[in-house]
């Protein structure tokens, strides 16, 4: 991780030197120096890295260069600082130039130079130690494995189903998930009914030709033998290309012949492309079978229907207790009820994870039975997962995902360190905050915001980052980490210094390692100490936190959820912040001094008492994301459930803007005008809206060329939007459309919007127009609500149409008496609710067809519909539960929060 921090700076030293373009010479001599100093440095510590050094003597020569990386980064900051000359005459003076500190770290940099041939040398003559992928069985002690029978009786059914075409499946999962032992299992089963069989590892210590070589003599294809001579094959088995040729050959040869072959933790894309390429394209129905812990190599891999991937799952909390008791009680195999409790809490951390369970039952079957010393265990697992304590096994297995890493990765996966442990984090909160870190690098033709979410969904493939919840697009919405890699990581951030967690009272002593991060987990937390060392700050409890001139350094500041009753006037004076977090707060207003903070790219006041912005907002030119709305949380939406704010009418000088919401409309026709110089918005959501400013508004929107989610909101109820202006160019790539208001017809420009996912129409009151016939055809509708949006009595879903939405809602359609849902119609609606619809009369014709139906939820329904489920109900109710019987959750609800399980 070391050259990760090097890295990091090197791209910062380069941005610093291509925008500070009138630097004094010497600043820029000094800034050039350092960088032909860091780069030499980089270089050293990859060679120790890639020879897997761990010789105590680098690892503290490497601490001094972080300690000076870290310097160097402050005096770049400080730069900054400085240029801001509003906020050097009224509050804070240099001690020395920055020319002098550079120099400083310069001859620093001298001084590390100096032993560099010595270490050079360790690094070139250090032993390698050889990656080892450690066997995992998930056994109770005898022939029987716990949880497997399921997924492996699936995947033996893949392997020996009639099927003539070559097969391919990918065996997913973090590591220490039983991948291994899954496919050993499956491939023991399934071996004899094949021609021949092979079992090959590509761990990341192998080469290709070593893995291809290894293949080929598993499948007793000799590289020297006479066969290949009479085959033609290459008799030369060192190049690689005469490997895959010769491969090529033999199976050709074999051709009437299946053959079944596991290739087992697969790390590189290019290492399956070698073997793939290495097949004839002969039908003989065989199969091969890949692990891998890397999900974003396996759907990149997955190219047509003869590739498939099984996600391996965590063990149910029943079989990891059946394998936990067996090891750590292994004469019994049962848990003393005085150690249930105890034994309850470590299983919880290991999350279902095999590896785990097993190392922790091992662990915990040396020790007496006795609940403290159990206890001790539960609380001191991160020092157990280092090397030499009783899991250090377990943190080598998960720890290979994350060495594997790039540094950018590293930096955003060691993010997740700032986190409590099961604290479910937004994507999109992540996001922002990585790139106000600066870890997302600039991409041509993606936005900043595009390229996070590429490296989170890497992060995700590669089974660090899990999604906690998953959106109805299939984008996480909250992400996490497995309980026992938080642990790994949380020791890793220590040892790197890169963020410091508080976790309890009193623990502000634990600072004097200088943290870049800072994490306050605990109540009221003393900030009157010297913390110019630190650039991130988060409050996750509810404690007060007060914010003070010793963090005039900081770049991040996220104390949402915090008792704040007033803006903290000394956040005005954090002039590099970029990202302001005050969500959740009780704060009333904006101070006009914020238009200090001209770094600034995130501000977020969501569910915050704010409801206006000063003018000085406008000096933020930098900022992204302006998020200043609160909900109206209450267990019947109101038409005013969102309130927004007022701003500036010079609003369009925000030129950056990414995502504007939720601005006020009412009397404000010239700030509408300004909206259209807001040409990068993605997201923009409006309120109080009067029907003479639509035509405004949608011409203004027209400029906007790349707007994905749109969120509209008319004045009252009975003031009609008015979108007919975006008739001849509505915006093209609108993914989410919300439209809140009376509708005089159906806005016919919507049905040609190709990439819209989701729609939600409220208050409509549409008479003549029927949305369904409207939207019927969209090809990426996900998700649709309707909202007091139709005044007919009937909806009809034809065959065939809607063919991708997944969320069907239905409410308050005062006078829907019937919905008919043709064969056919709605192939993967997963989800129907329907909410005081009181005229409805029976269940929607058809429904029984809609096979991938997995939730009804009916909410505040009347007494009556809701009674045709109950067993009570007699012969009609049989024939109705008989027809809703492939649904597995039909929950009531009432507005009292009652709920009736009627599954």
């Amino acid at each position: 991780m070391a050259d990760g921090v090097v890295s990091f700076l090197l791209q910062k030293l380069q941005t610093f030197a291509s925008r500070e373009w009138n630097l004094e010479e010497n600043i820029k001599n000094g800034v050039h120096d350092l960088q032909i100093e860091m780069q030499s440095i980089e270089a050293l510590m990859k060679d120790a890295d890639a020879k897997k050094d761990h010789d105590h003597r680098i690892k503290v020569w490497i601490q001094e260069v972080r300690i000076q990386a870290h310097a160097i980064e402050d005096v770049l900051d400080l730069f900054r600082f400085q240029q801001d000359q509003e906020s050097m005459r009224h509050h804070w003076k240099m001690r020395h130039p920055i020319s002098n500190l550079i120099q400083g770290i310069n001859t620093r940099l001298d001084t590390i130079k100096k032993t560099k041939e010595s270490y050079q040398s360790m690094a070139s003559t250090s032993s390698s130690t050889a990656e080892t992928n450690v066997p995992l069985i998930i056994s109770d002690g005898g022939d029987n494995i716990v949880g497997i029978n399921e997924p492996k009786s699936k995947l033996v059914s893949w392997a020996m189903e009639p099927n003539q075409k070559l097969k391919v499946l990918f065996v997913v999962g973090m590591p220490g998930l039983g991948k291994t032992t899954l496919a050993r299992c499956v491939f023991e089963t399934v071996k004899e009914h094949f021609h021949f069989h092979a079992w090959i590892i590509a761990s990341k210590s192998r080469t290709k030709s070593e893995i291809l070589r290894s293949l080929l003599g598993k499948l007793g294809c000799s590289i020297s033998g006479s066969l290949l001579e009479e085959l033609g094959c290459p008799t030369d088995g060192s190049d690689l290309d005469n490997l895959m040729q010769t491969l090529k050959i033999f199976l050709q040869h074999k051709r009437h012949e299946r053959y079944v072959i596991i290739v087992d933790d697969l790390w590189a894309k290019d290492v399956w492309d070698s073997i793939k390429h290495s097949l004839p394209d002969v039908n003989n129905s065989s199969r091969i079978i890949i692990t891998t812990r890397r999900g974003d190599i396996a759907n990149s891999c997955r190219e047509d229907d003869s590739i498939d991937i099984h996600k391996l799952q965590p063990l149910s909390m029943v079989s990891a207790e059946q394998l936990f008791n067996k090891i750590a009680f292994r004469r019994s195999g049962e848990c003393p009820s005085a150690l249930k409790e105890v034994s309850k809490s470590i299983l919880q951390k290991c999350e279902g994870l095999p590896l785990g369970i097993i190392e922790m039952g091992r662990l915990l079957s040396s020790k007496s039975e006795i609940a403290y010393e159990w206890k001790k265990i539960h609380d001191s697992l991160e020092s157990e997962l280092k090397s030499g304590g009783g899991l250090s096994n377990t943190m080598k297995v998960l720890s290979g995902s994350y060495k594997d890493l790039p540094y950018h990765l590293k930096y955003c996966f060691l993010y997740m360190s700032i986190f409590p442990e099961n604290y479910p984090v937004k994507r999109r909160r992540l996001i922002r905050l990585w790139i106000a870190e600066g870890f997302v690098k600039e991409e041509r033709g993606k936005t900043l915001e595009e390229v996070g979410e590429e490296y989170l969904n890497e992060l995700i493939g590669r089974s660090l980052i899990k999604a906690h919840e998953i959106d109805f697009d299939e984008r996480p919405f909250t992400v996490g980490v497995h309980a026992l890699m938080h642990r790994i990581i949380l020791s890793v951030s220590h040892e790197e210094n890169f963020c410091t967690t508080v976790c309890a009272e009193g623990a502000e002593g634990n600072l004097a390692g200088k943290p870049r991060r800072l994490s306050v987990q605990t109540g009221n937390f003393d900030l009157s100490q010297d913390l110019t060392c630190v650039r991130t700050f988060f409050s996750l409890s509810s404690g007060k936190v007060s914010i003070g001139p010793n963090f005039r350094l900081l770049k991040v500041l996220d104390i949402q959820g915090t008792p704040l009753g007033n803006f903290p006037s000394a956040i005005t004076d954090l002039v590099l912040l970029k990202y302001l977090s005050l969500r959740n707060t009780s704060i009333r207003s904006i101070p006009k001094s914020l238009g200090k903070l001209r770094q600034l790219e995130t501000l977020d006041l969501k569910q915050t008492l704010v409801k206006k912005l000063p003018e000085s907002v406008l000096k933020l030119a930098k900022l992204r994301h302006l998020l200043v709305y609160s909900y109206n949380m209450g267990s019947i939406v109101s038409f005013d459930s969102v309130q927004g704010f007022s701003v500036s009418t010079n609003i369009g000088a925000m030129k950056n803007l990414q995502k504007l919401s939720f601005v006020r409309a009412k009397r404000q026709h010239r700030m509408i005008q300004e909206l259209r110089n807001l040409t990068q918005l993605r997201k923009l959501g409006i309120v109080e809206l009067a029907k003479e400013d639509g035509s405004s508004l949608f011409q203004s929107i027209k400029m906007m060329s790349n707007l994905l989610s749109l969120d509209v909101t008319s004045l009252n109820k009975s003031e009609p939007l008015e979108l007919d202006s975006m008739a001849n160019n509505p915006p093209r790539f609108l993914q989410r459309l919300y439209l809140k208001g009376s509708l005089q017809t159906f806005p016919k420009w919507v049905s040609s919007l190709h990439d819209l996912v989701r729609i939600r129409l409220k208050w409509s009151s549409l008479s003549g127009d029927n949305p369904i016939e409207a939207l019927q055809d969209l090809p990426n509708l996900m998700e649709l609500q309707l909202l007091d949006a139709y005044t007919g009595t009937q909806l009809d879903f034809e065959a065939t149409k809607f063919q991708k939405l997944k969320i069907l809602e239905l409410e308050q359609l005062k006078q829907l008496r019937f919905i008919v849902m043709e064969e056919y119609t709605l192939p993967s609606l997963q989800k129907l609710i329907i909410r005081q619809c009181n005229e409805l009369k029976q269940f929607p014709v058809g429904i029984h067809n809609l096979h991938h139906l997995k939730e009804l939820l009916l909410c505040d329904m009347p007494e009556k519909f809701v009674a045709q489920l109950r067993e009570t109900g007699g012969g009609l109710c049989h024939l109705l539960r008989h027809l809703l019987c492939h649904i597995s959750i039909i929950h009531s609800y009432q507005q009292d929060g009652s709920m009736e399980d009627l599954s």
